[in-house]
């Protein structure tokens, strides 16, 4: 086995790509990535390790979210549009859409918190703020405090994975299960509704 500086050399640029992937790619599950490395850190009793991996997972976060709403600018100037702002539509359901709408018009770039929190709303507000034609920089002072919020809330539920068991895969399992858990819930919930929609008229 590499020793423990070994394994941060590899580790945290692995992080840092893999999250900063998963938020240009908003179909890639990144929130399991930062609870399974905060169990294991939090196995190996390193609070230092733990600052680390939240600072290297919040700013992959940011800098993705940064070049997406980059990217799917471009789009927006663009007649033709882009294949990252087409992206962006076909992950964003038209209800969701209007959601993302209201709220961004009522709460300005404070919504981009709760959206990042929210699985499955980042991509709406996002392009929300994309049609309503947020500069960019306007875009990144709300998309920091969201992207904190957001890798401190996934680290919490690694700590929580790792302090209720004594093996660290155990802890790295029972994390990732549970955040794939909380993003898929949205999708059935919507599907539920859907299918409970005309019976009930």
């Amino acid at each position: 086995m590499p020793d423990a500086t070994t394994q941060q050399a590899l580790g945290y640029p692995s992080l840092f790509l893999l999250v900063f992937l998963g938020a240009l790619v908003p179909v890639v599950p990144t929130g399991a990535l930062v609870s399974g490395a905060a169990v294991v850190a939090f196995h190996e009793a390193a609070p230092l390790t733990l600052l680390v991996l939240f600072l290297v997972s919040a700013l992959a976060a940011f800098l993705g979210d940064l070049v997406l709403y980059w990217l799917g600018q471009r789009g927006v100037r663009s007649r033709g549009g882009s294949r990252w702002l087409d992206t962006l539509r076909e992950r964003a359901a038209p209800d969701r859409l209007e959601q993302a709408r209201a709220k961004l018009d009522t709460h300005g770039v404070t919504v981009l918190i709760l959206s990042r929190l929210i699985p499955a709303g980042r991509v709406p507000v996002m392009l929300a703020c994309l049609l309503a034609r947020m500069p960019l920089s306007r875009f990144a002072r709300g998309d920091g405090p969201a992207c904190l919020a957001w890798t401190a809330t996934y680290q919490l539920i690694g700590i929580v994975g790792g302090s209720l068991f004594a093996e660290p895969w155990e802890g790295v399992a029972a994390a990732v299960v549970l955040t794939v858990l909380i993003s898929a819930a949205p999708g059935v919930w919507r599907r539920l509704r859907r299918r409970t929609a005309p019976s009930s008229r």
